[in-house]
């Protein structure tokens, strides 16, 4: 273990959990987790917080829970996740004239030039989150990635500017801090969760990081090693949900249930076939959903979606074959069966599921892996980019904390769970009834090792 680096922990206050994951890099620079607890999330709706109280228990909750994967833990400071449709982002120009020309630009220049973008105008009630520079200027010299060590009178750069609302960031913070914790820095969820997802290539190539969470699908495109576009929309898993709830007649948890277990994203792939049988309430007989009748509910959303991320492509010219790197799915909508496909089939261009694994050192469990927690993993990157570039102070003495032993890796990962309110499958045509349900079988199967966090 590598004593000689800070824990950073990430908070991701989502719309359907609440996750806090505190790691360290080794000295091999891959992150190792040292605590990690979740909980349901019920005072947010669409990335915003919006009952306070509830979000507090649900934070302490995650915390608690973290605490109890490793007793060890000292947790004051953390680094926040925020979405929500009251995101917006600009771009803006800045230069600097330099004091002495002669000698070569710093890191504190640059610093400057950055922080003088925070006097930017904004609408009234908003606030700005981050400034992230593109690409910067020297004299007569464009598009230099990083100016430091250059010489010249005058140095520039195009920046992307993301706001918010200033009541939204208030509750998140507030939220934060009657939790017992103290926000180190807010960070836009699709950065977070894109730095989680991207090697160094996607950044090169050009990609679109579309993030499908409970509450908002956040998007970040880069091209040319470069930032170029922003945005957060409003529509995610949890409308999914309430589209099967609605359109089949069913409660929230079943909906949610067969999403996850049955749910496709492409319904010329679902079994004409196939039906699931949910038991009647009190009494009432026992209900039988077509598979394909569900796979077009959640295809309809899908579509709405990724239609949402053709637009913005196209907003910033990035649409057609300019991503090479495509589109990378994350977050724990990207979960659905036949989602790449869909992708690929709306937006033209290749489609890949973005695990945050790469950046993982060995030997974690399984859980983290999934797509769900992307944002939380960025979160702490984006920590360690601050300390490596002593953007924040740091406390100087590091305590030794051991990953422990129910972080590691098992023989006996995920329990399949004891009670399920949907029972079974029935298939309506008795030819190759047999291999279907051994197909079948397996998929469930592998469906429940990927079981969302419904239940704690």
């Amino acid at each position: 273990m590598n004593n000689e680096q800070p824990i950073i922990v990430g908070l991701d206050i989502g719309t359907t959990k609440i996750a806090v994951i505190a790691g360290r890099k080794n000295e091999f620079g891959k992150l190792e987790i040292l605590g990690f607890g979740k909980a349901n999330s019920n005072g947010v709706k669409h990335g915003q917080v919006l009952n306070i109280d509830e979000t507090i228990k649900a934070i302490k909750l995650a915390l608690d829970n973290c605490f109890a994967s490793n007793p060890n833990l000292d947790v004051k400071d953390v680094y926040v996740g925020i979405a929500g449709h009251h995101i917006k982002s600009l771009q803006t120009r800045g230069d600097i004239v330099r004091q002495s020309s002669e000698e070569e630009i710093t890191q504190g220049e640059i610093d400057l030039l950055v922080k003088d973008q925070y006097k930017t105008f904004i609408p009234a009630g908003d606030q700005i989150i981050d400034v992230i520079p593109q690409e910067f200027t020297v004299d007569n010299f464009q598009n230099i990635a990083n100016p430091i060590g250059y010489g010249g009178v005058k140095v520039g750069a195009n920046f992307h500017i993301i706001t918010g609302d200033r009541n939204a960031i208030r509750n998140i913070n507030r939220s934060v801090e009657k939790a017992g914790l103290h926000t180190k820095d807010l960070v836009l969820q699709p950065l977070a969760s894109s730095s989680a997802v991207m090697a160094q290539e996607d950044l090169e190539a050009g990609v679109a990081i579309v993030d499908i969470g409970g509450g908002t699908t956040d998007l970040a495109v880069f091209y040319e090693g470069i930032l170029k576009h922003t945005a957060v929309i409003p529509f995610a898993g949890e409308n999914i949900t309430n589209d099967i709830k609605t359109g089949l007649g069913v409660l929230k948890t079943q909906a949610e249930q067969m999403k996850v277990q049955f749910g496709s994203a492409l319904a010329n792939e679902a079994k004409s076939n196939a039906y699931i049988t949910i038991p009647g309430l009190r009494g009432m007989p026992a209900k039988e959903i077509s598979v394909k009748n569900l796979a077009n509910i959640v295809q309809a959303r899908m579509n709405e979606i990724l239609d949402f991320v053709t637009y913005h492509l196209k907003q910033v010219g990035l649409d057609n074959k300019a991503l090479n790197g495509g589109v990378v799915l994350t977050g724990g909508g990207s979960q659905l069966k036949h989602l790449i496909q869909l992708t690929e089939y709306v937006t033209g261009l290749p489609a890949r599921i973005g695990l945050p694994n790469e950046h993982l050192a060995a030997g974690h469990i399984e859980e983290l892996a999934k797509p769900t927690y992307s944002t939380c993993i960025g979160l702490i990157l984006k920590g360690y980019d601050d300390y490596e570039h002593n953007r924040k102070q740091f406390e100087k003495e590091f305590r030794k904390v051991e990953v422990p032993d129910g972080l590691k890796k098992t023989a006996e990962e995920v329990a399949v769970p004891e009670e399920e309110v949907i029972t079974e499958v029935q298939v309506k045509h008795r030819r190759g009834l047999s291999n279907f349900w051994g197909k079948f079988k397996d998929g469930i199967i592998d469906l429940f090792k990927e079981e969302e966090d419904k239940h704690l």
